[in-house]
């Protein structure tokens, strides 16, 4: 019989329990349902997950999660748990507070600026509360990792997080306390089995399964990496059409990034575009930015050339001017690599100080201050352009590359390279004549190939195989785990509430019990819930003393996947009213002795479809 009963359990969905399902009781949880939502509620996620009891503001970005939350989120760190175990990683905790010192080599405070929590103890010391752990697991591993033989090696965490946003807001989307995976692997080669190649890929597919397991309709893109650093990154993004990040795509390819990394095509572009057109001196004083400017020459912003200084981070920095059509921004990155080394913005009074009128900066700049120029490809298609006039409050109309850059071009000091943000109905990389397509995503997870930045920075290193000293190459990998909650409601809801897949319901299925208080009414409801439950599947009973609509209406706020409802009506019957929470039509009575077989294919259903609409 034990032989038997495991074979069951074996076969059964990941998304329902191993054993038996929980059963719970509305009267004795804590689910405080809402016909309005808090005034400042406007994404569909923070609306409903307020409105059906999930969640409770305490500050701005600070949140209470309440038991139905709470399953969801210990469902989804269930999943996280089980494809990392799989994928080799290790779990540990490290501390939410951490010693500031611990950023003197990586500098990553100054990075995050006013997003990094800081705070100071009794004795002076000063502290700050994580918003990642690289500091933390680098310097554990500098006093931990002694020999080649201990890699690779992969350790994680689900911890609470921390970042000042100025402006919380969208519930659960942007907070300032928040839950997250973190995991960080440590190797000594970028190739081969104990290589963070290898270890990339695992955890690349670690995270396609986990946002599969929790029903969400996904794509993974190619990204930068930001503050945390390093040299690849892919995030991983609910498709959502309510989401605040832009993807950019190739329909032909499948080729997906985020606009600060996301690649252009190649486009035509020459120098030799001559013009009879003088160059004119315009008095531009006060103008209010480039539109601004454009209005008063009379031409528009894709007809203008917009001059950013930078200077590269080298030791003996080199200032670097970045040039884009008016319409377009300059891309950190882009610059970095068309140039070779990293940039950053140009401090003004420096870049004054060695000649440039910041905000009035041409192409010109460079022919009187040693710079690298680097130009985007939209910026040599026409004949005249209006630029600055590298003086202050003046601008110049009639700009013509062949003639007025004629000696940096003859002398090979012009840099074409793509350098700008893409948008949609670019030329896609990938695929000759189709253009980029763009689509809305939320951000849950992002994966990162780290190299050596933190160990350099901090002193990992190890003796290797011939007895050499050698920097650890590291990786990080993050999920929101709270965000994934609350993008799986912006995903998948409706008029009247959340539509959960099966994995990360609170509860699978919701019984609702029509007059409770009559005889046998309540057994019956009792009755069902263990078969369910028998079959892993957990069951919120909904006993409440209450009218049918109130109840009905609750059930579609809080979203649970199946739904019955019993009654004297339905008892008498031998039979179930039965309805799953993604058929829009009234409920429908089937026989008792479907009920089971109703709920287990209604979950797979539920599970397997994704809502993007």
């Amino acid at each position: 019989m034990s032989t038997i009963k495991t074979n069951i359990q074996a076969s059964r969905p990941k998304y329902l329990s191993p054993t038996r399902g929980c059963v719970q009781l509305w009267s004795q949880t804590m689910i405080p349902t809402t016909r309005e939502a808090p005034g400042d509620a406007q994404t569909p996620s923070h609306i409903f997950l307020t409105r059906a009891g999930y969640i409770r503001r305490v500050g701005a970005g600070i949140y209470n999660y309440l038991p139905l939350a709470w399953r969801s989120l210990k469902k989804i760190s269930a999943i996280v748990r089980d494809e990392m175990d799989q994928a080799g990683a290790s779990e540990m905790l490290m501390p939410a507070l951490m010693p500031v010192e611990l950023y003197s080599g990586t500098k990553r405070d100054v990075d995050y600026g006013d997003l990094l929590f800081t705070l100071e103890d009794r004795h002076g010391r000063k502290a700050a509360l994580g918003p990642t752990h690289e500091e933390v697991i680098t310097d554990l591993m500098c006093s931990s990792l002694n020999s080649y033989k201990q890699f690779p090696l992969n350790l994680y965490q689900i911890q609470t997080k921390f970042r000042d946003e100025f402006r919380p807001r969208a519930g659960l989307l942007r907070c300032r306390e928040f839950i997250m995976k973190d995991a960080y692997s440590f190797h000594l080669d970028l190739e081969g089995d104990a290589g963070l190649n290898t270890t990339y890929d695992k955890m690349y597919q670690a995270y396609t399964n986990i946002f599969t397991r929790c029903g969400l309709d996904f794509s993974a893109v190619e990204a930068e990496a930001g503050p945390i650093g390093g040299s690849a990154s892919h995030e991983f993004m609910v498709n959502c059409e309510s989401g605040e990040d832009t993807i950019l795509v190739c329909p032909e390819t499948g080729y997906a990034a985020n606009v600060e990394k996301a690649e252009i095509g190649p486009r035509d572009w020459s120098f030799d575009v001559t013009s009879d057109v003088e160059i004119t001196m315009h008095h531009t004083p006060g103008m209010p930015g480039i539109e601004g400017v454009a209005d008063h020459l009379g031409v528009t912003a894709a007809g203008m050339l917009k001059s950013i200084v930078m200077r590269t981070t080298e030791d003996t920095p080199r200032w670097v001017v970045a040039v884009v059509r008016g319409d377009h921004e300059v891309n950190e990155a882009k610059v970095r690599d068309a140039v070779g080394t990293s940039v950053e913005l140009a401090p003004e009074a420096e870049a004054q100080a060695a000649g440039f009128s910041i905000g009035y900066v041409s192409p010109r700049a460079t022919e009187t201050i040693e710079s690298i120029l680097v130009v985007d490809p939209d910026t040599l298609h026409d004949a005249n352009w209006a630029t600055g006039a590298d003086e202050k409050d003046h601008h110049v109309t009639g700009f013509n590359w062949a003639r007025d850059m004629s000696t940096s071009i003859a002398a090979d000091k012009v840099k074409v390279a793509d350098i700008r943000n893409a948008h949609a109905g670019d030329p896609s990389p990938r695929a000759k004549g189709v253009l980029l397509v763009e689509r809305k995503g939320i951000e849950v997870g992002h994966i990162f190939k780290l190299g050596t930045k933190y160990s350099d920075a901090m002193g990992l290193n190890v003796l290797d195989k011939n007895q050499k000293k050698q920097s650890v190459i590291m990786g990080c990998y993050g999920i929101g785990v709270s965000r994934t909650l609350s993008a799986c409601v912006e995903m998948s809801n409706d008029d009247n509430g959340i539509i959960w897949p099966a994995s990360i319901a609170p509860y699978h299925a919701q019984i609702i019990v029509i007059k409770p208080k009559e005889e046998g009414v309540l057994e019956e409801a009792n009755k069902l819930a263990s078969e369910l439950a028998e079959q892993g599947i957990d069951v919120l009973i909904d006993d409440r003393d209450e009218r049918p609509g109130p109840k009905f209406k609750d059930a579609d706020l809080v979203g649970l996947p199946v739904r019955f409802i019993i009654s004297p009506k339905t008892i008498e019957a031998n039979s179930v009213e039965f309805k799953a929470r993604l058929d829009a039509g009234k409920a429908q009575m089937i026989d008792r002795n479907d009920a089971i077989q109703s709920a287990l294919d209604s979950l797979a259903t539920a599970q397997n479809r994704r809502i993007a609409d």
